[in-house]
């Protein structure tokens, strides 16, 4: 019966391992699409009816298209880039995207700032599971706001650009008018968005498990000491 010991108490530790290993590794990818959705020059893919430009990538600092330059006899395609400035008309949705995905790109920075700190308790094996538990609780607090405001961001956007109507405008020198909209296209914005949402509420779940399984250590080991006591009394 001793020989199963070793093994049972080993299990523990290896599960919680994997909690807390997941749950970091879940909120650093989380981070890095993150990172990636910010960047995004294809929030908006608009199509126009102009000979000049026909594509518009609208990103949340600024929209790319292409124009076409006669350069020594040939003919040169270039990306332009237009900045969002005050001089657009921006709209509700959009401003709103702006900002909830900074705020959630802060927040996505402070989770993995916290969860290093919990890994880094355990690595050096301080017996101090209030600190890790203090950590974690903040982790899974920032995740759910982390993963509302990239959800909100890109299905608010998502959902007026295609199928509601916006008040986005261009401003008076942009080569095309918005009268010359002839189609939007799907973009990889919105399934991005979803997937890192869906990546913070995983690494809250794993945070949260963690939690759970370090409140059960805490407690059998105050149980074990208090036996222990009461032993050599």
């Amino acid at each position: 019966m001793d020989q199963f010991t070793p093994n049972t108490k080993r299990f523990p530790q290896v599960k919680e391992w994997i909690f807390r290993v997941t749950g970091f590794l879940c909120s650093l990818l989380s981070l890095g699409f993150g990172i990636i959705l910010q960047s995004s020059r294809y929030w908006r893919l608009w199509e126009f009816d102009n000979k000049v430009v026909q594509l518009v990538y609208i990103g949340l600092c600024g929209a790319y298209y292409h124009r076409e330059f006669n350069i020594s006899g040939s003919v040169t395609r270039i990306l332009m880039y237009s900045p969002v400035n005050s001089t657009w008309t921006i709209s509700s949705e959009f401003r709103c995207a702006q900002s909830l995905i900074l705020l959630a790109m802060f927040i996505k920075a402070m989770v993995v700032i916290f969860s290093s700190a919990a890994l880094r308790v355990s690595i050096i094996r301080a017996s101090v599971p209030e600190i890790q538990i203090l950590c974690y609780r903040c982790c899974v607090l920032l995740l759910f706001l982390s993963s509302l405001c990239t959800a909100l961001s890109v299905t608010w956007n998502h959902v007026v650009d295609l199928y509601g109507e916006t008040t986005f405008d261009f401003p008076h020198n942009f080569p095309v008018r918005k009268e010359d909209l002839i189609k939007k296209h799907y973009t990889h914005v919105f399934p991005i968005g979803v997937l890192t949402a869906t990546l913070s509420l995983f690494a809250m779940i794993m945070f949260f498990f963690e939690i759970r399984s370090l409140k059960l250590q805490s407690n059998l080991n105050a149980q074990g000491t208090s036996k222990q006591a009461n032993q050599n009394a």
